[in-house]
């Protein structure tokens, strides 16, 4: 496929660029809000053309696919626009500011009949997927709870309007919480159902929260133990399930990169086990692509964002009400 890719960003010429390539794929445009950026981009990464102009690159009917990376209040307006261009759309997460907006989104991408995905990298890990595998086996039982803590140090460079701008979709539930949100999903095989939180400026967020902590309930009784944050340089990141049978520890695997471990503990002992190291992003591009050819599904389709975002608005949203909030998925089964 011929690719557009909307806003030349660091997590796309870091991973999306080699593994859009690595399909046999082509960019073909970077659209960018600033003509220098965007003209730099384009000629550091050996892409033919770039724009500020987003109808310019869609009207290109060469180009099949689009990939949206810009920040989070554009995600709408770019992903609508390529949809009605009849272009298959990968969108990062959050799909959108709003629930009922990234519903919108899904629905007109089944309208259309273009394939629409969200790139939620975790799940396409060898780590995440051997914990399912786990789960799903019954090696621990039925399970009990889950534990993710996803605190980092957010890079200089990757800090921006993510810490100081509320309506670019900046802040730690946005950006960290619908990671949890899909993983949890991924693993357990079920929609977290109500919610409680806390959140706030921990020495980074500048009118928008950079730590948060969460509790959810699943509908099995499982419960949820969540821990997002942009401000914690040496906590390490990763996650804990425990059953009734035994308990997995996931360690470093929270991460754009294939490592990190993964330990299974039972009666018997203690057990490493075995994950493969292939690459998140390719894997995730390549299903994407399989499912534009009608051969599967993408790794995360539009209902798996629009899930996502409905999780961490109930996060935020608990936090802020100081109460238990239901997740409201704006109607999707």
């Amino acid at each position: 496929m011929r690719w557009i890719f909307v806003g030349a960003s660091t997590i796309a010429s870091q991973y999306m660029l080699g593994a859009v390539r690595a399909q046999g794929d082509e960019v073909v445009w970077v659209v960018s809000g600033s003509a220098d950026h965007g003209r730099i981009w384009a000629e550091a990464h050996g892409v033919a053309r770039a724009t500020t102009d987003l109808a310019d690159a869609l009207a290109d009917a060469s180009c099949d696919a689009v990939y949206v990376s810009s920040t989070n209040e554009k995600h709408l307006p770019q992903a609508m626009a390529a949809i009605a261009a009849g272009k298959h759309v990968l969108c990062e997460k959050p799909l959108a500011m709003t629930v009922s907006d990234a519903v919108g989104m899904v629905r007109a991408a089944d309208e259309a009949g273009v394939t629409f995905a969200t790139n939620h990298h975790l799940r396409c890990s060898g780590t995440h997927q051997a914990v399912r595998n786990l789960i799903a086996g019954g090696r621990i039982g039925t399970v009990l709870s889950l534990r993710i803590f996803h605190a980092v140090h957010l890079p200089p460079h990757l800090q921006g309007w993510r810490i100081n701008d509320a309506a670019a979709g900046g802040g730690v539930i946005p950006d960290i919480t619908v990671h949890d949100a899909d993983v949890t999903r991924f693993l357990l095989g079920e929609d977290p159902k109500t919610v409680v939180a806390q959140m706030g400026a921990s020495g980074m967020g500048d009118g928008v929260e950079d730590s948060a902590m969460s509790v959810w309930t699943m509908p099995s009784g499982a419960m949820v133990m969540s821990h997002e944050s942009f401000t914690h340089p040496y906590s390490g990141s990763g996650l804990e399930v425990h059953g009734t049978e035994g308990s997995i520890f996931a360690q470093g695997v929270m991460t754009q990169e294939p490592v990190g471990d993964v330990e299974l503990v039972t009666a018997e002992g203690r057990v490493d086990v075995e994950v493969s190291r292939h690459s998140l992003y390719e894997h995730g591009v390549a299903a994407f692509c399989a499912a534009v050819k009608g051969e599967g599904r993408p790794a995360a389709d539009g209902v798996d964002g629009i899930k996502s975002l409905a999780v961490a608005m109930a996060v935020r949203d608990a936090a802020a009400q100081g109460a238990a909030v239901d997740v409201d998925y704006g109607g999707v089964a």
